[in-house]
């Protein structure tokens, strides 16, 4: 795969790996980094730890410079950095950049460790590199790039905020004045850095037309092929477990979703975006199947529709005997070191249908607001990151508490058959958005 990218036959696919792997100073180092870097698999233990010891042991075997020796152990020991911060971490948290930019410390390093992860997760199967997952590599890596060359200090999010009005100001020229601040006041900060401005201007169109019809209910679709995903955009009122409701909705629908963004407006309304895909791995984007999206979306908020019981069916329609009987242990890792401002929970379980609306649902049951959600598949295997915070908008560390959670969050990655009964409807609000 290194080969094929030196060879500028994967442009279209990774386009910043592709431009970067040739300029790059240690092309010895990373060539044997990435014949070791899973080299430790099965001797016990982290094989990223174990690994970088044995590549400082066999570097000078292999003819490599100290130089060369160092960078081999650390790429091998940082190997999945990347891929997991983009696919398990909030990108749009300051920290979290800042966080990496620190353990990577150059622009070599950086590119290195890019062109590898490319390398890596293309060699090891078709599923598990996708148009959505090149997408979150590529603005992760822009982000600490920036930071490297001298940017994004945490004093300067307002100044971004502000561009970012600016630049969406500048869409909307024809608009009256009152109708664009009005909008501008909108959003709160995470909002403005979570998205570009044109789509900032569609979304400003979208809640102009829906305050205008006073529609309780608002969907947007948007296919986007080259992303291999199609963004669902909702606006609604904002209400105890409305992400659980629309996850669920979208589960019963057929689509898989990749990742999702929740924003709280200052008008109270929910600002919801879900970036699904179809059972194949591409964009949902079948005319009946949007249409059919909207109804089922509306039916799960109105409770016109049994989550629970659908989400069953479309689990046993979907996974087969052979599936089922596939066993992945549930795990659940929880953090409060990830972010300064929220408890990072990590869920890990067999994938299904409906499992993000049964694991956001049992969230919201905790009495826990859900700032940002993080969604990834490796095969049958679920990874599921939520940026949380109690009612009083604080981290969750009550020892009692956070045991209270973990079992909560293992009892709602078993099997939909296993439940005696739906999962009990959310009590408490939800976030209101990433400050």
């Amino acid at each position: 795969m290194l080969n094929t990218l030196e060879r500028g036959e994967l442009m279209q696919v990774a386009p910043i790996a592709s431009g970067v792997v040739n300029n790059l100073q240690s092309h010895r180092a990373l060539y044997v980094a990435l014949l070791m870097h899973d080299i430790a698999k099965g001797r016990g233990g982290d094989h990223s730890e174990i690994g970088a010891d044995l590549a400082l042991a066999e570097g000078p075997v292999l003819g490599l410079t100290a130089e060369e020796t160092e960078t081999v152990s650390w790429l091998v020991l940082h190997h999945l950095l990347l891929s997991h911060t983009a696919f398990k971490r909030d990108i749009d948290d300051p920290k979290t950049i800042l966080d990496l930019a620190e353990v990577i410390q150059s622009p070599e390093r950086l590119r290195l460790l890019l062109v590898l992860t490319v390398a890596d997760m293309r060699a090891v199967s078709g599923k598990v590199w996708n148009g959505w997952k090149a997408t979150l590599l590529r603005e992760l890596y822009a982000r600490v790039a920036e930071v490297l060359a001298g940017g994004l200090s945490t004093t300067e999010r307002d100044m971004r905020v502000q561009r970012a009005k600016e630049a969406a100001a500048l869409l909307l020229h024809d608009w009256p004045a009152e109708a664009r601040e009005q909008f501008l006041s909108l959003g709160y900060a995470g909002y403005w850095l979570g998205f570009d401005p044109e789509t900032h201007a569609r979304h400003a169109r979208m809640i102009c037309d829906a305050e205008a019809r006073k529609a309780p209910l608002t969907v947007e679709t948007q296919p986007l092929p080259a992303r291999a995903v199609t963004e669902v955009t909702v606006y609604a009122a904002d209400h105890a477990g409305l992400f659980s409701q629309i996850a669920g909705a979208l589960a019963v629908a057929g689509g898989s979703i990749v990742d999702a963004r929740i924003h709280t407006l200052t008008n109270g309304m929910a600002l919801d975006t879900f970036w699904i895909q179809d059972a194949a791995g591409g964009a949902f984007d079948a005319p009946h199947r949007l249409a059919r999206l909207f109804v089922l979306i509306e039916q799960a908020l109105t409770g016109h529709i049994k989550l629970a019981a659908e989400i069953r069916k479309a689990s046993k329609a979907v996974l087969g005997r052979r599936v089922r009987a596939i066993h992945v242990p549930p795990r659940v890792v929880i953090d409060n070191h990830a972010s300064n401002t929220y408890t990072v929970l990590e869920v890990n379980g067999r994938d299904r249908p409906g499992l993000l609306h049964d694991v956001t649902a049992a969230i919201s049951d905790q009495g826990l607001q859900i700032g940002s959600a993080h969604v990834s598949t490796y095969g049958v295997r679920a990874v599921d990151v939520f940026y949380v915070k109690d009612v009083f908008g604080l981290k969750v560390e009550n020892e009692r508490k956070l045991q209270q959670l973990r079992e909560a969050l293992l009892a709602s990655l078993g099997s939909p058959d296993d439940a005696a009964s739906p999962v009990p409807a959310p009590k408490r609000r939800r976030t209101m958005d990433i400050a």
